[in-house]
């Protein structure tokens, strides 16, 4: 799975970014842009391989994994809107998280996290519009495909009323024939909440808590600095610093909850001598397709899977 953080100038992105793969990105570009964009590989935290690793003993332990890209902004990059890089970099990516300010800037303004939230929202919706109207004017005037005419014109007119498209119902013929396009409001979006250390465990302002229910969007939140500093510490440092904290895990394993549930994943997990290894699939999947996660041969020649929920095992 791979996942891209946005976020405007000074919203601690590449901080979250540290917290998240623990590296040491440079930080502090806020309505500069570094132009450069990170990326990192992180294990997903999943306490059931540890335990079948235990039992089984394997030669090969391997967890599923989660590829963070940090898009980049250009050189100069200020305000709230998006260049073309960036769109194309949010394309690339399965998933998309946003970073919000929600602590005082450097020099003395307030957060607005719905301002921004609502500011991204629509340079993606315009974003989507761009090759909706570009397409379409080239079909006007080849006087072809209304199939297409029709859907990409329902398209435009949702995104033309500050629609996202994850809220359109499409059939699976329709989605195969936009798939293409890798719409930027298509994709799940998961918003991080880059919130002071003094606000930890604490509700989120009103503000926010309805704007993310109105647009049916999972929020987390997390102190981007403070959860940075922990991720450079040894394992028993962290859960002493984070008990003083009141919380119970860093910031990863957190994200990757939430970022599941907004994917709608799950992984399943097979063991034995040779591997213990976690498989990502999306929820619902049948036993037959999750086969052929392992391998096309075992989906095409496939008798049965004996299935036994983790905690019976």
């Amino acid at each position: 799975m791979k996942v891209g953080l946005v976020g405007f100038p000074g919203s601690g992105k590449t901080t979250v970014y540290n917290a998240l793969t623990g590296q040491r990105a440079e930080t502090g570009y806020a309505g500069k842009g570094s132009g450069k964009t990170n990326l990192g590989v992180v294990k997903v935290p999943d306490p059931r391989i540890d335990a079948l690793a235990a039992i089984h003993k394997p030669r090969k332990t391997t967890f599923a994994e989660v590829v963070f890209v940090d898009v980049a902004a250009p050189p100069g990059a200020g305000g709230r809107s998006l260049d073309p890089s960036a769109i194309a970099a949010m394309r690339e990516v399965d998933a998309l998280v946003q970073v919000v300010r929600v602590f005082p800037s450097e020099d003395g303004k307030a957060p607005e996290p719905v301002g921004e939230l609502a500011d991204l929202s629509t340079e993606m919706i315009l974003g989507d519009l761009a090759p909706i109207e570009k397409r379409l004017e080239r079909l006007k005037r080849e006087k072809g495909k209304p199939g297409e005419v029709e859907l990409l014109t329902r398209l435009k007119a949702h995104l033309d009323g500050s629609g996202v498209l994850r809220d359109l119902t499409l059939t699976d013929n329709e989605q195969q024939a936009i798939s293409g396009y890798r719409f930027l409001t298509q994709k799940p979006l998961l918003v991080v909440l880059n919130i002071t250390e003094g606000a930890v465990g604490k509700p989120l302002p009103p503000e926010v808590d309805k704007y993310l229910t109105d647009n049916k969007l999972t929020g987390i939140a997390l102190c981007g600095q403070l959860e940075m500093d922990v991720a450079t510490l040894a394992p028993d440092e962290q859960k002493a610093f984070l008990a003083d904290l009141g919380l119970n895990e860093p910031a990863i394993g957190r994200f990757i909850r939430a970022a599941y549930a907004a994917l709608d994943l799950i992984s399943f997990l097979t063991a034995g001598e040779d591997e213990c290894r976690a498989w990502t699939i999306r929820r619902g999947t049948s036993a037959v397709r999750a086969a052929g996660k392992i391998h096309s041969d075992i989906e095409r020649g496939f008798i049965r899977a004996e299935v036994m929920a983790f905690d019976e095992f």
